[in-house]
C-alpha cells in the first residue's frame, strides 16, 4: 500500500478502478448471461417450479431471492460500515465482501435445477458480496476526493466500470455463441450453456484479478482503534443513531435522501429484471435470435451509459445536480410506460437505447450529489451506509412488487408500469429540495 494525499490523480484513478473490477457482476451476472442461462433452464417446465413449498414462476422466484439479499445487506451494512469507521479497516471488510461476491460468481458454475438450492444459495451469496463492497468502495469517495472532484471521478468509475464489464461480455458471447474456438464441446445447446457456465467463473477471477490494483492505493482508513471488542460492536448502532441526529439538521440532505429512496428503487428494479422481461415478453423469432438479441441490448446499453455519464456530469455543471436528476428521473417515466406496450425486438433496442442514456447519468450523479451534501466528518462510512440502506430497503419493496405482481398475473407488464408511480414520486420529492444544492 502507497499513502497518496487526498485529491492525487493516481488515487482517484485507482478507486474509480474498482468500478472496472467489479461491474462485470452487474452485467455478466445480474443483467445479461446469468438471466438467460436461467430462463434457458426452466424452457421445458413453462417457467414454473416447486421450490420452498410453493409453486413459483421462476422470474418471481429469482426477485424473492433477489429481494430476501438486499434485505440482508441493508441490515448488515451499516452495522459493519459503522466498526469500519471505528477501527479503521473498511478496506478489510471491502476485500472480504469482494471475494464472497467473486467465489460466490465461481459457484455458479454448478446452478441446475436438480440443485437448484445450492444454485440459489451461491446467487444469493453473489448479491450480498457485491453490494456489501460497495458499501465501503462509496464511502472511500468523500476520503479521497475534493466535492469539485467527486462528479467528474464517480462518472469515471461508472464509465471504467462499463469499458471493463463490456470487454468480458464481449469475450463471453463469443464463447458463447462459438464455442468450438474455445475448445468447448457437445450439442450446440449444451456448448452454449457450459460456455456460459465458464463465464460465471470468469466473472469470478476477473474481479478479484483487476481489484487488486485498488487496493494498492486506497487507504486502509481513519485508524482510531485496532481491536474489535463488543463495546465497538455496540458502538455501531450509537454511530447509526449519531448519523440519525444529524441528518435531521441537515435539511437538503434528508430530503435528498427521501428523494433518492423512492426514484432508486425503481431504477435498480428495471437493471436487475431487464433481460427476464425481455426473454419472456419480447417475440424473438428463435431462441439463437433471443441469446444474441439480448445480450446485444444488454452490450448497448452499457456504451450508450457511459456517453449518459459524461452528458450527466456536464449537464449538472451548467444547471445544477437537482435539476438534472428531475429531468432524468422524467425520461424514466415514459420509459415505464413505453415498456408496457412493446413486444418486438426493435422495440425492445429502442428502449435499451434510451435505458443507457439515463441508467449512467441517475447512478454516478446520485452518488456524487450525496457525497456533495454531507457535512465535514470522518464518519463517512456511516454516512453512506445511510445512503446504501436506502437503495437496498428500495430495492427490496421494489423487486417485491414486482416479482409479486408477475406472479399474480404470470406477465411482468403491469409491475413495470408500477415502477414508473416510483419515478413521478421521486420528481415530486426532488422538486421540494431546498434550493442553493450543488
Amino acid at each position: 500500500m502507497i499513502d497518496l494525499q487526498k485529491g492525487d490523480k493516481k488515487l482517484l484513478n485507482a478507486w474509480a478502478f474498482y468500478d472496472w473490477a467489479n461491474s462485470v457482476y452487474t452485467l455478466t451476472i445480474a443483467s445479461a448471461v446469468f438471466p438467460i442461462f436461467y430462463e434457458a433452464l426452466f424452457l421445458k417446465d413453462n417457467h414454473y417450479i416447486d421450490v420452498f413449498g410453493l409453486h413459483l414462476k421462476n422470474t418471481a422466484l429469482i426477485s424473492f431471492i433477489t429481494a430476501t439479499a438486499f434485505l440482508v445487506v441493508s441490515i448488515i451494512s451499516p452495522l459493519l460500515s459503522g466498526i469500519a469507521d471505528y477501527v479503521g479497516n473498511k478496506k478489510t471488510f471491502m476485500k472480504f465482501f469482494c471475494y464472497l461476491g467473486a467465489f460466490s460468481c465461481m459457484g455458479l458454475y454448478m446452478f441446475d435445477l436438480e440443485n437448484i438450492y445450492i444454485g440459489l444459495t451461491f446467487y444469493f451469496l453473489g448479491l450480498i458480496g457485491y453490494w456489501g463492497s460497495l458499501v465501503f468502495y462509496n464511502s472511500y469517495l468523500p476520503d479521497i476526493a475534493f466535492p469539485e472532484q467527486q462528479d467528474e471521478i464517480s462518472a469515471k468509475g461508472y464509465s471504467l466500470g462499463y469499458i471493463g464489464s463490456v470487454i468480458l461480455l464481449i469475450i463471453n458471447l463469443t464463447m458463447i455463441m462459438k464455442p468450438s474456438l474455445f475448445g468447448i464441446i457437445g450439442t450446440e445447446g449444451e456448448a452454449a450453456m457450459k460456455a456460459m457456465r465458464y463465464s460465471f467463473v470468469m466473472v469470478g477471477v476477473w474481479w478479484i484479478l483487476f481489484s487488486q490494483y485498488s487496493y494498492y492505493y486506497l487507504p486502509k482508513g481513519n485508524i482510531t482503534q485496532k481491536k474489535v471488542t463488543k463495546a465497538i460492536l455496540f458502538n455501531g448502532f450509537n454511530e447509526l443513531k449519531k448519523v440519525w441526529l444529524l441528518l435531521d439538521e441537515n435539511v437538503r440532505l434528508k430530503a435528498y435522501l427521501r428523494s433518492f429512496f423512492v426514484y432508486s428503487m425503481a431504477v435498480q428494479t428495471v437493471m436487475l429484471v431487464a433481460t427476464y422481461f425481455g426473454a419472456q415478453e419480447i417475440q424473438w423469432s428463435s431462441k439463437e435470435e433471443s441469446t444474441i438479441g439480448l445480450i446485444i441490448c444488454i452490450l448497448l446499453i452499457q456504451i450508450v451509459a457511459i456517453l449518459g455519464a459524461v452528458l450527466t456530469s456536464k449537464a449538472s455543471e451548467k444547471w445544477g445536480n437537482i435539476p438534472t436528476l428531475i429531468v432524468i428521473n422524467s425520461i424514466w417515466i415514459v420509459f415505464c410506460v413505453l415498456a408496457y406496450f412493446i413486444s418486438l425486438p426493435i422495440h425492445f433496442y429502442i428502449m435499451a437505447t434510451i435505458a443507457g442514456l439515463v441508467m449512467g447519468g441517475i447512478q454516478s450523479l446520485s452518488r456524487s450529489t450525496y457525497s456533495k451534501l454531507l457535512p465535514e466528518t470522518k464518519d463517512t462510512a456511516s454516512f453512506f451506509s445511510f445512503y446504501d440502506v436506502s437503495e437496498k430497503v428500495g430495492i427490496v419493496i421494489g423487486m417485491l412488487v414486482y416479482g409479486a405482481i408477475d406472479q399474480i398475473t404470470g406477465s411482468p407488464r403491469l409491475a413495470i408500469v408500477f415502477l414508473a408511480l416510483f419515478f413521478i414520486m421521486g420528481v415530486i420529492l426532488l422538486k421540494r429540495i431546498p434550493k442553493k444544492v450543488s
